[in-house]
């Protein structure tokens, strides 16, 4: 007789690939493979739809760069990105109806959701992307591949089931996979993610993360074939004169990054209040970028044809530095008007100015000069970090822009350079510094949102005994034996909290004399509020040097919750720490 094999349920076949995916390491490999193509075929659609928008609004020439349009009517260069940001403001005035919330980043998702991350804040900020860089705004696509990719990224680990630390991993993926994607760059896109997404560098995420960015630039290739928006070929190694100029240009593109940073928010500033209507800052915006590109072109979107054009061009300094300066302006008003994007490639233009002032300078003063092709890489490397704040990325960069090992350690030197400057003097990237007008304190991926999530509410002891303050010392001593409670806290006539009794304060020779326990109540002026975190309230108890506070409602009503001793907080607070340090490491 035939031998039949035992039907297995597909949903528990989905139930076993799902456990593996979740529990091994290859199985987070696996999924990283899924996400790097996704990654690389949303960056390949994404660029190629704006700049078929370029071919449309602005002609045909724009398919070699809309920064490098020579012939377009004037009139198209003025009134496009104005049009555009009527057609953003009108989106952001049906969006603030339809979904009255900001979209999360992947950075904010990671530090703050444990990697959750919507698809659907992906699809809107694609949608706010493409309209800002179709028509011309002067800013990039990487807010809109990122968060789509991260996005995506996110919902696939979501429906896996994994854990939070995977899952912020996988976000990273997402973002690794869209920069080497879109730039053709995977060492770029790998270290992009660790220094901006996820947040730390370990073994145990390098696999799934290399995996993601070198799957998407074989998915981009296989669809488009190389991209040279990087590619701008070789350049000469550095000597002692050459890491010294490269340690001074460091300096000069930190310094120049604060100096962009600060102009975004003053020209956002300015906007509110020249412009109170929200949905109309964009029109205004564009008004403004149009009249720039009416100067020169280079101005308009992301800026690549006029950093190939840097390369590959003699520029004299007057241009170069009209270009630098208004290009400047224009990132500056696009994103404080309300354009979507980013200011990644952006900030790579105008290094590559900063490098090529550098060098034309030099070449007045120090006859012939230096390489220019050398001082251009190592601006745009510097100036991105200053930014950006992704030192490593922005060096590899370098590298895999021109292929030239010897001129990546005087990069690493000005990338230090420009990174420690930001730092010191400023203190953010650009897109923590974002968050921090918005009033968060985010300054990496780096997961605290563990942390917001440990709240004194979910620690407390809710069987919490009370007393009135004016509780005589006998019927106390009755109540509560020795042995019995450790603490009781007091309330006031009406109820309040008003502090916290010792038990064997209460029976001590001391009390004897007491006629009621109001002498013996403390801590009535520093309770907990159920809404603090863990590291708040820890707070508290080093200034109180208190062994345990009450948790009251709120400062006003002082109605009593609960209880939390320091010993409890300490062990919770430890235990989650070791759990979010054995996920960065790979363990279970």
């Amino acid at each position: 007789m035939p031998l039949h094999m035992p039907h297995i349920h597909p949903g528990r076949r989905f139930g076993a690939m799902r456990g593996w995916l979740r529990q091994t390491e290859l199985g987070l490999i696996a999924l990283a493979v899924l996400v790097g193509a996704a990654s690389g075929l949303l960056a390949v659609a994404i660029g190629g739809f704006a700049r078929m928008m370029h071919v449309v609004f602005f002609g045909p020439e724009a398919a070699h760069g809309l920064s490098s349009i020579r012939n377009a009517s004037p009139w198209a260069l003025l009134l496009l990105p104005a049009l555009g940001g009527l057609l953003l403001g009108g989106l952001n005035l049906l969006l603030a109806r339809i979904r009255p919330r900001t979209p999360v980043d992947p950075i904010e998702a990671n530090a703050l959701h444990g990697g959750r991350l919507s698809l659907n804040d992906g699809l809107v900020v694609v949608a706010q992307n493409l309209v800002s860089n179709g028509f011309g705004a002067s800013v990039g696509l990487e807010a809109g591949y990122t968060q789509i990719a991260g996005g995506a990224a996110s919902r696939l680990g979501r429906l896996i089931g994994l854990r939070r630390g995977d899952l912020r991993v996988l976000v990273g993926c997402g973002a690794a996979g869209a920069i080497s994607a879109a730039f053709d760059a995977p060492l770029t896109g790998t270290f992009y993610a660790f220094e901006l997404v996820v947040g730390l560098y370990s073994i145990a995420t390098l696999a799934p993360v290399v995996t993601a960015a070198v799957t998407a630039l074989a998915v981009s290739r296989a669809l488009r074939g190389d991209n040279p928006v990087l590619a701008v070929g070789s350049a000469d190694g550095a000597d002692l004169q050459g890491y010294a100029l490269a340690l001074l240009l460091g300096l000069l593109c930190g310094l120049a990054g604060i100096a962009l940073m600060r102009g975004v928010t003053l020209t956002e500033h300015w906007l509110r209040r020249g412009v109170p209507w929200q949905h109309l800052r964009p029109l205004a915006g564009g008004l403004v970028v149009g009249a720039l590109a009416l100067v020169t072109p280079g101005v308009l979107s992301a800026g690549h044809a006029s950093l190939h054009r840097l390369f590959g061009v003699e520029n004299t300094l007057q241009a170069v530095l009209v270009l630098l300066v208004l290009k400047a302006i224009a990132s500056a008003v696009s994103i404080g008007a309300g354009f979507r994007g980013g200011l990644f490639f952006a900030s790579l233009l105008l290094g590559a100015l900063v490098g090529q002032v550098f060098a034309l300078l030099l070449a007045i003063v120090m006859p012939p000069g230096v390489d220019a092709t050398f001082l251009i890489t190592v601006g745009t490397s510097a100036f991105g970090a200053a930014v950006i704040g992704a030192p490593l990325a922005m060096t590899f960069l370098a590298l895999e822009m021109t292929g030239s090992f010897g001129l990546t350690g005087a990069v690493l030197v000005a990338v230090i350079a420009s990174s420690v400057t930001v730092r010191r003097l400023f203190g953010y990237s650009f897109a923590t510094w974002r968050f921090h007008l918005r009033g968060e304190t985010i300054r990496s991926a780096r997961d605290i949102g563990w942390l917001r999530d440990l709240t004194v509410g979910k620690l407390m002891r809710r069987d919490v005994r009370t007393v009135k303050h004016d509780t005589r010392i006998s019927s106390f001593r009755r109540d509560f034996p020795l042995g019995a409670e450790a603490r009781v806290v007091v309330v006031d006539d009406a109820g309040r909290y008003a502090g916290i009794v010792n038990v064997p304060d209460a029976h001590t020779e001391t009390a004897d004399d007491m006629d009621t326990v109001a002498p013996l109540v403390w801590g009535g002026k520093t309770p907990l509020l159920p809404a603090m975190n863990a590291k708040e309230a820890m707070a508290v108890f080093e200034a109180t040097e208190s062994e345990a506070l009450a948790v009251i409602d709120t400062t006003d009503a002082r109605n009593v919750l609960g209880l939390v001793t320091q010993s409890h907080l300490l062990r919770r607070y430890g235990e989650e720490l070791e759990k979010r340090r054995t996920e960065e490491l790979g363990g279970a």
